[in-house]
């Protein structure tokens, strides 16, 4: 072997190394370059008094995955390399999990479903090598949460099962740059089981990510079981197997929050709304209405008549209906993509605008402020899409909580009129972009939203771009979505993972890395830097059942370095 091989070959062991990594990254880490072995008979002692049911759960999962992870350092000849370093290497034999003084002790889904501005999810995690002690302390069971699920990313594993890591002392001090870290799962177009759903809710606690926006309903389907029109879905939904019953709804919250993660639920209004006719015709205005393009955004047109007394208040009932069953504080009534003319030439739209003397913007703004009070009295903070308050200048609640869709440039403009704001830009964030067009009859057509959204792409954005240091706060965070026109079980979790870790990163860790460095520095994306440890991440995805899609050749990735643009 040439000395040049040999020196290249060293630089892909210490690089990876070095950038095999946590993810999301914590905001203050330092590291060591000792090796640690896990006890076979390792535990984790709970230092509190009277743990919450769902505190000890984390802590079981968090030892069976100790036991049950298979994932081998990406290295060249990846366990065996460590062999020699391992072998004699320390041995740790619990971490103590405590609250600090004085703490509050309750449980984890409770600290989840607190107001979004009101939840504490810091930690700090030491590991020691001489002696080997690991401890993890927060104020919170949400940040303990957290913690453990830093403590589970430290390790690796060999043939014989012995886990163990090379970055001893390690300290961790750790918090997130923004409280809202999303997913948005449409459910609509296709249908996912509840597996499917709880699998992906796993996943997102593995990197932190605190919120499942659900978009539950559209004109598609209606496939959400709601107590006080029970019709809705036996008529609307795809199936009667196809339908998330109450049972459903209470299961996934329940799984969502006792690993950190709120559920928002969004009912889409007062457009893609078709799916209501099939059980309700009178209150949808141009349903199926050919041609759809002249009507609606996509196939089939239909909207709420939002000019009908009658329909606002079935629209009220339904938000009320569902919004009692949700605990988080959070709901969403949508609102993007209304189609005037689905309205103008509708008849009974128009005679109860003539017999009301009203136009289409006050039975617009009437409708709006009516499902915004409805949030409102069920304790909720209401969140709209951007269009609804910048094209329609619909009138909104103080608190209101503004998802930016339609490009990042709208973010500035919800900003300049004091109102607070997730980013969701379609073009940075979109999970769905670039598989082509999904009409028929479109031979070169492309998705409305190309190209492909890279996971560099959506690591790239800059959450507080076009924003004054004034208007920083009114960022509570960010999501990325999949709509589901192209997307059902099948291609679940290849086209959400590993990118939709981007995104928690970007929501998770801000603008510097622990070393102060920018995250979007040079070289940012290098597979010497993050590229390297989302590599990790996908693997580790991959090892705990989770079909995430490679982001490069398994030689480029036991190589950091060799595959940059620039290497």
């Amino acid at each position: 072997m040439s000395l040049t091989s040999v020196l290249r070959l060293i630089l892909c062991v210490l690089l990876a190394q070095y950038a095999s990594a946590l993810w999301p990254i914590p905001r203050s880490l330092s590291t060591g370059t000792s090796p640690l072995k896990l006890s076979p008979r390792f535990a984790v002692r709970l230092e509190i008094s009277t743990p919450p049911a769902d505190l000890l759960s984390a802590v079981s999962r968090t030892r069976a995955r100790l036991q049950s992870d298979r994932f081998e350092r990406l290295v060249l000849g990846r366990a065996s390399a460590d062999a020699k370093t391992v072998h004699a290497a320390p041995v740790l034999a619990s971490l103590t999990v405590s609250l600090t003084a004085g703490s509050p002790i309750r449980t984890v889904a409770e600290e989840t479903t607190q107001d979004i501005d009101a939840r504490s999810e810091s930690y700090v995690l030491i590991v020691t090598d001489h002696p080997p002690t690991a401890t993890l302390s927060a104020n919170l069971t949400l940040g303990l949460l957290r913690g453990l699920t830093t403590f589970e990313q430290l390790w690796y594993s060999n043939s014989q099962g012995t886990k163990y890591l090379l970055s001893a002392p390690l300290f961790v001090e750790d918090a997130p740059a923004f409280p809202y870290r999303g997913f948005s799962l449409d459910t609509s177009r296709n249908f996912y089981p509840v597996a499917d759903i709880l699998r992906t809710l796993d996943a997102m606690s593995w990197v932190k990510l605190s919120v499942l926006y659900w978009h539950v309903i559209d004109s598609q389907s209606f496939p959400l079981e709601v107590e006080a029109f029970p019709e809705l879905s036996a008529k609307g939904a795809y199936s009667a197997a196809e339908v998330y019953t109450r049972n459903d709804i209470q299961h996934i919250i329940q799984h969502a929050n006792e690993r950190g993660i709120d559920v928002v639920m969004e009912l889409d209004s007062p457009g893609h709304t078709t799916a209501i006719s099939a059980a309700h015709p009178e209150h949808i205005a141009c349903p199926a209405k050919s041609p759809w393009s002249k009507y609606a955004n996509e196939p089939p047109a239909g909207q709420l008549r939002i000019a009908s007394p009658s329909t606002l208040a079935f629209a009220r009932t339904l938000f009320s209906s569902v919004a009692a069953a949700l605990p988080g504080t959070m709901m969403s009534s949508g609102g993007d993509e209304v189609n005037l003319p689905c309205w103008t030439e509708d008849q009974q739209t128009m005679s109860d605008l003539a017999r009301r003397n009203i136009t289409i913007s006050d039975a617009l703004n009437e409708f709006v402020q009516t499902i915004q009070g409805v949030i409102k009295e069920y304790g909720k903070t209401p969140f709209i899409k951007s269009d609804m308050v910048l094209t329609h200048n619909a009138p909104v609640v103080n608190d209101t909580v503004v998802v930016v869709w339609q490009t990042s440039q709208d973010a500035a403009s919800v900003a300049d009129r004091g109102l607070r704001l997730i980013h969701q830009p379609s073009n940075y964030f979109y999970l769905d972009c670039g598989a082509g067009e999904w009409l028929g009859n479109d031979i070169l057509g492309n998705s409305w939203c190309d190209p492909f959204k890279t996971w560099q792409r959506a690591y790239s954005f800059d959450p507080y771009a076009n924003l004054t240091a004034d208007q920083h706060d009114l960022v509570l965070g960010g999501q990325m979505p999949l709509w589901s026109e192209q997307s059902s079980p099948e291609n679940l979790d290849p086209i959400v993972w590993p990118r939709l870790a981007a995104g928690a990163e970007v929501f998770w860790t801000g603008a510097r890395l622990p070393d102060g460095s920018p995250r979007l520095g040079q070289n940012t994306t290098s597979s010497t830097h993050a590229l390297a440890r989302l590599n990790e991440l996908r693997y580790r995805l991959v090892d705990r059942g989770v079909n995430a899609i490679a982001l490069q050749p398994k030689w480029c990735v036991l190589r950091p370095g060799e595959c940059d643009l620039d290497s």
